[in-house]
Formats: structure tokens, C-alpha cells, sequence
């Protein structure tokens, strides 16, 4: 029984109670590490100005351009341990730890040394302004030496998640954040020691966080029902690092392409004066409110998913789906409702200038677009990372990230002369493409089967 104690067992019970109780610390997650996020821009704006603004702002984009490949191979970490969870094949999960440790901090370590020597070509092509280019130099070199702990809190983590432990990592990222306010305060506002300082702060949590949770995962393992050795690390084993990279490249292709996607689109918008340029971050606001829910829906659905079908319980997955899809498109429906009732309140929140709440009056019905299409595609993005099939996640990583995204922004901006507005619609209509793409791997049946992670043993 005390093996049980930090796993949950998704492949019985009741589905809904499951979900709402694993997504919920995800979805608190999240939310803090908005917080986190923001916290920096708060105190640095206030101790410097749009000097300071601008530096957090332009490294906090090249932080998050680094994140994509530990997002996407730690997303596919939880959904491999998860099926191992659900096969019944625990002893599994500390080669495959060890096997994806190896792996990810040797690319984070190559990734952020090639960054660091390109560092200032990578500012120059992010058009950053002369006043606040020392500010963002240091920002980022700080940012750079520390994406180490931001790969090593993503892949424990996801060791965590893949078990169906998602309490824990809102702990350690909530130890984080306060800790990351604190810092700012001491190291910004007290010792001004500008957006180096925020930097610091923000790294030296991240690292804080990461070392919480290795000691946790390790002082926990013989409950957990896994072991790890020094061997696994030292010795990675292809048969967990094969499944690992074809599902981890198209799940990091996915998020860098949607990212590369926007960019482009906000590119053209921004050309339409300020008043629409504005109002593109109210959009960029209220979309990454609405995903808040979806990715964590998709989350906690990918590792029940995950485990089901390492069981062989698929008759289980429909009702995970359909649990995602009650959750997800209330939410969406309260947020499309509250929007189309108290619109001047919503936009208010963010500016009381004429120009900007004339264009998002204009933005209304596109506002429910892009609610439904987060609500809907979140599901299916459960139903497909978590069986695991790198195939039909590639294909959905280029169609959604890529030819969807731009092609139709593109048709509907410039071709058929919707302007801004035809910009944003085509954005938020490609959110949909991974519901059809899942829709048609649905009913196809393909996805019963475990062969993508589970090598069958010889009896």
C-alpha cells in the first residue's frame, strides 16, 4: 500500500472526480507561474521605467524560445511514464528517468552554450532597442547560464505528472514563486541591481525548485514503486531514448511552431497603427487565459489517456474525452458569456481608450472563436499525446503550428481584405485543426494500441 502513496491509478474509478482533482494543481500551476512571470515585470517597471520594461520583456522572450524542446520532450516523458504507470511496468520508469536526464541536460547544456556565444545576434535580430540593450544582455546571458534548472524542474516534473502526481509540482512552483518575489524585491528594488537582478531572481528559484524536487523524487522512490540508479544515468538505453525523441520532437515542433505562427501574424497586425497593435496584447491576454484551462485539461487528460491505454483499458478513454470536453467547453462557454455581457468591464481592465474599445467591440465574435477553439482542440490533444503515436503529432504540429495558422491569417487578412480582424480570425480558427485531426484518429481506432511506448516482453 505505501507504493501507492504518490501514484494514483487512473485506469479505475471515477473519471470526472479524477480529472477535476489531477487538473486542478495544473491549472494552479499555471496560474502561478503567470505570477512568476509578471512578478518581474512589476517590480522592474516600477524600480526602471520602459528601460527595464523593455530588457525583462525582449529576455523573457528569448527564455521562452529556449523552453520550447524541455516543454515538449517532458510532455512526452509524462505520457511514456504514464503508460508504463498503466502496463504495469513501474521497474521501467527509473532507466527511462535516467535515459531522459542524461539526454535533456546534455542538450540543455549544449543548447545554452551555443546561446550564450550567440547571444548578442540574438538580440540583434529581436530588434532590441540601443537604451535597453545592456539591461536585456544581462537579462538573458543570466537567463542562458540557468536553463539547466528550468530543463531539470520540466523533467521531474513530468516523472511527477506521469505518476499522477500533480500536487507536488504546484508546491514546488509555488515555493518558487514566492521566492522569486522576495528576490526581486531584495535584488531590484533593495540593492538595484536592474534586470541582471530579476534575472538572478527568477533563475535562482527556478534552481531552488528543481533541487526541491529531486530530493523529493529521490527520498520518494521506494514508495513511488520505481528505482533509479547511478547506472541509468550514466548509460542511457535506446529503447526508452527511440520512443522519447519521436514523440518529444513533434510535441516541441507544436509549441515553437503556434509561437513562430503568432509572431508572424502579430507582425502584420502591428503594421495597422497603435491602436491595433494594443489591442493584438489584450488578444494575446485573453488567449493565454483561455489556454490556462485547456493546457491543463490536456495535461491531466494525456496521462489518464496514457495510462488506459498502457492497460489496455481503452473502452476508459471516450469517457476521459468526453470529461475533458464538459470541462473545457463550460469554461469556455462562461468566458464567451461574461465577454459578450460586460465587454466594456472585460477590455476596460486593460484600457479606457475610444480607438482600442472600438476595435475590440469589433473583436467580439472572434472572442468566442477562440474560446471554442482552445475548449475543443484540448481533448483531442489528450487523445493524441496520450497513446503516444509521434506520427499523427507530428502531423498535427505543422498543420496547426504552421500551414493552418499562417495560411489561413494570410487568406483572411490580405486575400479576402479582412484586415486585422481577418488576422485574428484565422488565428483562432486554426486552434481547431487538432479537433479534426483527433476526430478522424478517433474513429479510426488506431490509437488502441500501446506499440509507440510498450515493447511487448517475450514470454
Amino acid at each position: 500500500m505505501a507504493k501507492q502513496r504518490f501514484i494514483t491509478d487512473f485506469t479505475q474509478g471515477n473519471v470526472p472526480k479524477q480529472l477535476l482533482r489531477f487538473a486542478t494543481p495544473l491549472l494552479l500551476a499555471n496560474l502561478l507561474q503567470v505570477v512568476y512571470n509578471m512578478a518581474d515585470m512589476v517590480i522592474v517597471g516600477q524600480v526602471m521605467g520602459s528601460v527595464g520594461l523593455s530588457a525583462v520583456s525582449i529576455g523573457g522572450d528569448v527564455s521562452s524560445f529556449l523552453t520550447f524542446v524541455a516543454m515538449g520532450f517532458s510532455n512526452a516523458g509524462q505520457v511514456i511514464i504514464s503508460q508504463f504507470i498503466g502496463a504495469g511496468q513501474k521497474r521501467k520508469v527509473g532507466a527511462f528517468t535516467g535515459t531522459m536526464f542524461t539526454f535533456l541536460l546534455g542538450f540543455a547544456v549544449v543548447q545554452g552554450g551555443t546561446c550564450l556565444l550567440f547571444r548578442e545576434g540574438i538580440l540583434g535580430l529581436m530588434n532590441t532597442p540601443e537604451a535597453a540593450w545592456q539591461e536585456a544582455l544581462n537579462y538573458s546571458t543570466v537567463c542562458i547560464l540557468g536553463l539547466v534548472f528550468i530543463y531539470g524542474y520540466n523533467m521531474v516534473s513530468a516523472v511527477l505528472r506521469g505518476m499522477g502526481d500533480s500536487r507536488h509540482p504546484f508546491i514546488f512552483i509555488g515555493l518558487a514563486a514566492v521566492m522569486n518575489v522576495v528576490l526581486d524585491i531584495v535584488l531590484v528594488w533593495g540593492l538595484k541591481m536592474g534586470a541582471m537582478g530579476a534575472a538572478i531572481a527568477t533563475v535562482f528559484s527556478q534552481g531552488f525548485s528543481f533541487v526541491c524536487c529531486v530530493v523529493f523524487l529521490w527520498r520518494s522512490r521506494h514508495e513511488m514503486g520505481f528505482e533509479v540508479s547511478l547506472d541509468d544515468f550514466l548509460h542511457p538505453k535506446m529503447e526508452y531514448l527511440s520512443p522519447l525523441v519521436k514523440l518529444g520532437i513533434p510535441m516541441a515542433i507544436k509549441s515553437a511552431a503556434i509561437h513562430f505562427s503568432k509572431l508572424f501574424v502579430n507582425s502584420w497586425i502591428n503594421s495597422y497603427g497603435v491602436a491595433v497593435s494594443a489591442m493584438a496584447g489584450i488578444v494575446n491576454k485573453l488567449s493565454s487565459i483561455c489556454n490556462l484551462i485547456s493546457n491543463s485539461v490536456n495535461a491531466a487528460g494525456s496521462s489518464m489517456v496514457g495510462q488506459n491505454v498502457g492497460a489496455q483499458k481503452y473502452e476508459r478513454v471516450p469517457r476521459i474525452m468526453m470529461t475533458c470536453f464538459a470541462f473545457t467547453l463550460c469554461s469556455a462557454s462562461l468566458m464567451s458569456l461574461i465577454i459578450y455581457l460586460f465587454p466594456q468591464a472585460v477590455f476596460g481592465i486593460f484600457t479606457d481608450e475610444a480607438a482600442v474599445m472600438s476595435i475590440a467591440m469589433e473583436f467580439l465574435p472572434v472572442s468566442v472563436v477562440l474560446f471554442m477553439g482552445s475548449a475543443c482542440r484540448s481533448p483531442m490533444n489528450a487523445l493524441i499525446n496520450g497513446s503516444g503515436n509521434h506520427r499523427v503529432n507530428f502531423a498535427t504540429a505543422i498543420l496547426d503550428g504552421i500551414v493552418m495558422r499562417i495560411g489561413l491569417s494570410i487568406l483572411l487578412g490580405v486575400v479576402l481584405g479582412m484586415d486585422y480582424i481577418g488576422f485574428w480570425l484565422g488565428d483562432a480558427l486554426a486552434g481547431y485543426t487538432p479537433f479534426f485531426i483527433g476526430l478522424v484518429y478517433y474513429f479510426s481506432g488506431s490509437w488502441k494500441t500501446r506499440k509507440y511506448v510498450i515493447k511487448e516482453e517475450q514470454a
